[in-house]
């Protein structure tokens, strides 16, 4: 199977090596040359067989619109589009309007691995026709974790649907990163009493009820940094829990863990805390997020 690929930034470049790898041709493209594998967009199109399967893996929002648009204009009847990005689901409605008036067919998929993803694999949360995604099942197989398909993968419904999964994926993420967080400052503030903060954490990774692949991040980022002295607790917010906020309110379904996370973060934009380092920390262990490093 050959695909095109529109995006090589940190997941992007991952998810090429890890395709071929495992036998799936892959031309990329980056308007970074020293990444794309070829010098334009109709290059790409161009090398690539009918019908074409093209993903692309962009910031969402206006990147996204124009390279989706860009696609149209080139691409055929036929051909495939799929936007792996974290584009809101709604934004998957009009792109699939748009496409459709063309014959263009277009899948949405969630995306969650980080850049952890090359090695360990990407879980997958995708929306759109059942022919087109078993069209390019191989490509999902070939980027989701080993192990049976659906602890991986889930097609989870027509189009929009696999952006809404991630979206409310994303939302449960930043409320468990939330309560480890405010774990780490209650342990910190009895620095008396408790002598071991990042040994705590890392007792629980087996056993404890808590553990959980967040939790090892965590340790990780403590072994880097025992008291996350070197970084700000200051912590961006990407859209989605947002968005988890706003379709909870449209559905009148309580999501007060998930809303309190995310005023937790407005909060770590006004002073520095040490629950907000840990945040900010986790995202950077996970995602490649970027951290402010302390004045300190």
């Amino acid at each position: 199977m050959h695909i095109g690929l529109v995006g090589l930034g940190r997941m992007g470049s991952n998810m090429r090596t890890r395709l071929r790898a495992a036998g799936v041709e892959v031309t990329g493209y980056d308007p970074n040359p020293d990444v794309s594998d070829v010098k334009s967009l109709d290059e790409m199109v161009a090398a690539l067989p009918t019908p074409r399967t093209v993903w692309v893996m962009v910031p969402a929002g206006t990147i996204t619109d124009s390279v989706v648009t860009d696609l149209e204009l080139r691409l055929d009847a036929g051909d495939l589009v799929i936007d792996g990005g974290n584009s809101k689901f709604t934004d998957d409605f009009r792109h699939n309007e748009m496409l459709e008036k063309k014959g263009i067919d277009y899948i949405d998929a969630g995306v969650s691995g980080g850049v952890w993803g090359l090695d360990n694999g990407y879980g997958l949360m995708v929306g759109g026709p059942e022919e087109q995604v078993q069209r390019v099942m191989p490509v999902f197989d070939a980027l989701r974790p080993e192990g049976p398909r659906d602890e991986g993968f889930v097609h989870a419904g027509e189009v929009g649907a696999g952006h809404y999964a991630k979206m409310v994926h994303n939302g449960i993420e930043y409320a468990l990163m939330q309560a480890y967080a405010e774990g780490f400052e209650l342990l910190e503030k009895r620095s008396d009493l408790l002598k071991d903060v990042p040994g705590t954490f890392k007792a629980w990774q087996r056993g404890t009820v808590v553990r959980s692949w967040l939790l090892e991040l965590l340790v990780r980022a403590l072994d880097e940094d025992d008291d996350l002295s070197e970084i700000e607790g200051y912590v961006e917010d990407s859209g989605e829990g947002r968005w988890t906020i706003e379709e909870a309110i449209v559905n009148a379904v309580p999501v007060p863990t998930i809303s309190a996370s995310i005023f937790a973060r407005f909060v770590s934009r006004q002073e520095d805390s040490p629950a907000m380092k840990a945040v900010a920390a986790l995202r950077h262990q996970f995602g490649g997020h970027d951290v402010k490093k302390s004045d300190d």
